[in-house]
């Protein structure tokens, strides 16, 4: 089983990814250390704020790297923000049923009421070298941008409406 977790910034993607990697003992894929590591060893000429750009570049590898896993009957958590809306698009028949896909977003009422809270836990699983330039605003956008385009390409999306734990831990189960 692959599980696929992606959603917006801050929605707790890495912290699940965590969670499933000590509950299941499945490995996981951190698309922001691919990122780094293509940066930092200088094979793209990409930065970290090219965020945009980064999901043209890092999906054509993660979507390989989810096949190879399932053709060799490997279990593996992937988990980033650098997945596309329709991403079901590049996988036939013979994969889908071996995809588990997890979205995570936030309610602008849940940001509004915990984004204090938010960003305080932004480094709970990943020490961030360079604390993320998170605004109210931009988390807002940044969700509504996901959630919209997730729900347009007919996925579900999970959202965190009131309590951040109990959303993570039904996820769990």
């Amino acid at each position: 089983m692959v599980i696929l977790i992606t959603g917006s910034s801050h929605t707790g993607k890495t912290l699940l990814a965590q969670r499933m990697l000590e509950k299941y003992k499945y490995p996981y894929l951190s698309l922001d250390h691919l990122k780094m590591g293509l940066i930092r060893s200088g094979y793209t000429d990409l930065t970290p704020e090219d965020d945009w750009e980064m999901v043209d570049y890092l999906w054509p590898v993660a979507r390989e790297i989810i096949k190879t896993a399932i053709e060799n009957e490997q279990d593996l958590i992937v988990e980033g923000c650098y997945v596309p809306a329709g991403w079901r698009k590049d996988f036939d028949e013979r994969y889908l049923p071996h995809i588990r896909f997890i979205c995570l977003g936030m309610t602008e009422e849940y940001i509004d009421k915990h984004f204090d809270e938010i960003v305080a836990h932004e480094s709970d699983i990943e020490t961030r070298a360079v604390p993320a330039d998170c605004t109210k605003e931009g988390l807002k956008t940044c969700n509504r941008y996901h959630i919209d385009a997730f729900l347009e390409a007919g996925e579900d999306v999970v959202l965190i409406e009131d309590d951040f734990e109990k959303t993570i831990n039904r996820l769990l189960e």
